[in-house]
C-alpha cells in the first residue's frame, strides 16, 4: 500500500494561536512547524510498521507547516511555494493507493472548533457545494475520491475527527485535542499525541485492509458558492468561465466535473 499524507497545521496538540503559531510571522511559527513534523513522522512509523511500502508528505498548510531537518529518512515531502499547478502534483500523487489527513481543523464556523477556518483564515469565510457546507476536508477528500482514492485515516482537532467520521464510513480517527473556542483547546501532551497518532495509523491501514474504505464520491453536476471576507478576493473571479459574481463578496462556480470546481 502506497500512502498520501495531507497535513496542516491546525491540528497539531498544542497549537492553539493563528496570530502566535501558525502565521509565519508568529513568534512560536518554528517551534508548531516542529511539533506538526513529529506527529507525522509518527504516522509514518505507523504505516511503515503496518507494512507500507511508499509513504508521501505533503505540506498542505497555507504558507508551509513543516520543518523537513526533522522529517522521518523513510519518507518524501512535495513541498514548496507557490505550490506546482494541480495538475503537475496530481501526476505525482496517481501513483498512491490511499490518502490520509494528519493536522486538521475543522471548518468555518464550527463555535467550539480550535482554530477553525475553511482554506484562508484570512480570506475565505465558507464554502458550500451543492447546497451542503463543506470544508478542507471535504475538499480534499472528494478530490481524491473522483480517482478513487479513498481518505482511511484523520487526525487533529475533535471537531476535525467528527467530521471526517460523518462524511467518511469506516474512517479511522485520533484527536489529539478538543476545542473549546477559536482560539483554546485542551490538547494531551506531545508525547501522548505522537503515540496516539502512531497506533492509529496501523489500525487504519488494518482496518482498510480487511473492510476496505470506499472512495468519496458525490453525484453532480456540481455547484460550489464561495463566500469571502472582502470584496477584493472576489474580483479574480471577473471573466472567468462558470463562475458568477452573486454579490460582493460571494462567487458561483458550476461544473460537471467535481475537480474543476472544489478548488476554482
Amino acid at each position: 500500500m502506497k500512502i498520501a499524507i495531507m497535513t496542516d497545521l491546525e491540528g497539531t496538540a498544542g497549537v492553539t494561536s493563528f496570530h502566535e503559531e501558525t502565521y509565519p510571522e508568529g513568534r512560536h511559527h518554528i517551534l508548531a512547524r516542529q511539533l506538526a513534523m513529529a506527529e507525522v513522522n509518527a504516522a509514518v512509523d505507523g504505516f511503515l510498521e503496518a507494512g507500507c511500502s511508499d509513504v508521501l508528505i505533503i505540506d498542505g498548510h497555507g504558507p508551509g507547516g513543516l520543518w523537513f531537518e526533522h522529517m522521518h529518512p523513510e519518507a518524501k515531502m512535495l513541498h514548496g511555494r507557490p505550490t506546482a499547478p494541480r495538475s503537475v502534483r496530481d501526476t505525482v500523487l496517481q501513483d498512491y493507493d490511499v490518502t490520509v489527513i494528519i493536522g486538521q481543523h475543522a471548518m468555518s464556523g464550527v463555535a467550539t472548533s480550535n482554530l477553525n477556518h475553511t482554506q484562508s483564515s484570512r480570506s475565505i469565510y465558507s464554502l458550500t457545494l451543492n447546497d451542503r457546507p463543506i470544508g478542507e476536508i471535504a475538499q480534499w477528500t472528494l478530490y481524491h475520491g473522483a480517482v478513487g482514492m479513498p481518505l482511511i485515516y484523520l487526525t487533529g482537532e475533535e471537531a476535525a475527527c467528527t467530521a471526517a467520521e460523518d462524511l467518511v464510513p469506516g474512517v479511522a480517527t485520533v484527536a489529539v485535542k478538543r476545542g473549546l473556542s477559536r482560539e483554546s483547546a485542551v490538547s494531551v501532551s506531545k508525547e501522548k499525541a505522537r503515540s496516539m497518532i502512531h497506533a492509529g495509523a496501523i489500525r487504519a491501514v488494518e482496518q482498510h485492509r480487511a473492510r476496505p474504505v470506499a472512495p468519496l464520491v458525490w453525484d453532480g453536476p456540481f455547484v460550489l458558492v464561495k463566500r469571502y471576507f472582502h470584496t477584493h478576493e472576489a474580483d479574480r473571479y471577473d471573466g472567468v468561465a462558470n463562475a458568477e459574481r452573486l454579490d460582493g463578496q460571494t462567487v458561483r462556480i458550476t461544473g460537471e466535473d467535481i475537480r474543476q470546481v472544489l478548488y476554482a
